[in-house]
């Protein structure tokens, strides 16, 4: 055994982690598209 398997930092899932960094984008991204939809409507265009 290394000593990166002695020590290692974080013992969560990684499917968990990769889950949440896939949803934390994925609303960001639909953030940014719900509010310039917004704007687009209110605009009028």
């Amino acid at each position: 055994m290394n000593k990166f398997e002695k020590h290692v930092q974080s013992k969560n899932n990684d499917i968990v982690d990769s889950g949440l960094g896939f949803l934390v984008g994925f609303l960001g991204l639909t953030a940014i598209y719900v509010v310039a939809q917004i704007f687009q409507i209110v605009a009028g265009v």
